[in-house]
């Protein structure tokens, strides 16, 4: 196997995302940017994983209609604790009802990743899930962690990459799936779409 072998095929990442753009330029992955604006709310009766597999197709079928003859990527993240779908708070009330919900306790981080190729019939539809134990936080650390601002814009109000990690007691799974892409599962779904082709 030669070098050529190893080269990323450029992607169409249908996010906005600060965090899965880093982490795809982080292993070197070429890729162009374009935000999906879908209805991002959870269907009644609809698991956290038939949920996050949902948008992250519907995002990637959304821009793959603009970019017909690209590989696009399409993903979504959400946050599961007790039974309940943790997305991006509202606001900062709603960020300390989430982080209230997870201090102390485990909880589930789930993305889902979908792939779309113009020449299969069919797209390539995964997600990762990452179990999270936090640490018990006062009311004065959320408060202070809130104010940040760091809660806002993600699942489960928090950035483990960020301010998040002082209350991180036990990750359990994929890392890079809690900052919001699992990088080996999409890299097995590039491959295993390429083998298809």
């Amino acid at each position: 196997m030669n070098n050529k072998d190893f080269l990323f095929e450029k992607l169409i990442l249908a996010s906005g995302s600060p965090r899965r753009m880093e982490l795809l330029r982080a292993v070197g992955w070429p890729f162009d940017a374009v935000a999906a604006d879908i209805d991002e709310a959870v269907r009644a009766g609809e698991d956290a994983v038939s949920y996050v597999k949902r948008l992250a197709l519907t995002k990637a079928q959304t821009v793959a209609s603009r970019s017909p003859e690209s590989l696009v990527l399409g993903a979504d993240t959400t946050v599961v604790v007790g039974g309940e779908i943790l997305g991006q708070p509202i606001d900062d009330d709603d960020a300390r009802r989430m982080l209230n919900l997870l201090s102390g306790k485990w909880h589930e981080v789930l993305t889902g990743v979908a792939l779309l190729r113009a020449d299969q019939e069919a797209p390539l539809v995964d997600h990762e899930t990452t179990r999270v134990r936090f640490a018990e936080m006062s009311v004065e650390e959320i408060d202070w962690y809130v104010a940040t601002g760091e809660p806002r814009g993600k699942a489960g109000a928090y950035g483990i990459q960020g301010h998040a990690a002082l209350f991180v007691e036990e990750i359990a799974g994929d890392y890079f799936n809690i900052v919001g892409l699992p990088l080996r599962l999409v890299y097995e779904m590039v491959r295993k779409s390429e083998q298809e082709v």
